[in-house]
């Protein structure tokens, strides 16, 4: 079971938001200290997400630069702004080792043309949410997890956005219906506050776990 801490950055700082709601925001630090913080955990990578630029697009391509740094030896999944192939070669040139991307992920180009990326799966109402969480991609989680399989997709990060930064548990409900669905790795997030949710999930066949209020509150621990 993979347990992964994640950095979350806006606007040049370390932030968790609350049901991703980009007025409901809590400081966490400097960013890249945090990251090298979670890589000193050696983890298996360390998770990053540029938020102002998930939110309006643009690949972070410059802080990706200085979190590839700043983890050292741990590899970095990384996202956040990625909206052509080109913005997910610019990340790769960057080092970083798995390209996450979303919004681009339901757009019009291809997606098997992303090539070998992890695609975030961002699900509210049961919609999967694009720009930051702030738009619908109009399609449901099992059209998105379709979409994925179609193309090759191996790779997805589930987010319950409800349920994130709430320290309420994951949705079980939701991550079982998606383990049926999707053949390849799953990442959860959303709402995981101990390792009795890791336990949770690892039960539901889930591969692993993005954790980022708890690793940064103490509540889980590595």
């Amino acid at each position: 079971m993979l347990v992964v801490p994640a950095v979350d950055v806006l606007d040049g700082k370390a932030v968790r938001l609350t049901q991703g709601d980009y007025d409901r925001v809590d400081e966490a630090g400097d960013p890249l200290d945090l990251v090298r913080r979670a890589a000193g955990l050696a983890p298996p990578f360390v998770h990053v997400v540029a938020l102002g630029a998930a939110r309006d697009g643009g690949a972070p391509v410059e802080l990706a630069r200085a979190v590839v740094d700043a983890a050292s030896t741990v590899p970095v999944q990384l996202g956040g702004g990625v909206r052509s192939v080109a913005d997910v070669e610019a990340l790769r040139a960057a080092g970083v080792a798995r390209v996450m991307i979303g919004t681009a992920a339901f757009g019009e180009t291809p997606l098997d043309e992303f090539g070998d990326v992890v695609v975030a799966v961002d699900v509210a109402g049961g919609f999967v949410r694009t720009r930051g969480w702030q738009a619908s991609s109009g399609l449901t989680t099992s059209e998105a997890l379709a979409r994925c399989s179609s193309a090759g997709i191996t790779k997805i990060l589930c987010t319950a956005v409800e349920r994130d930064g709430t320290r309420s548990g994951p949705d079980l409900e939701l991550l079982r219906e998606v383990r049926e669905l999707f053949d390849g790795e799953i990442l959860a997030a959303g709402g995981i506050r101990d390792g009795g949710d890791v336990a949770a999930l690892e039960a539901l066949g889930v591969d692993g776990a993005v954790v980022g209020r708890a690793w940064l509150e103490g509540t889980y621990r590595f």
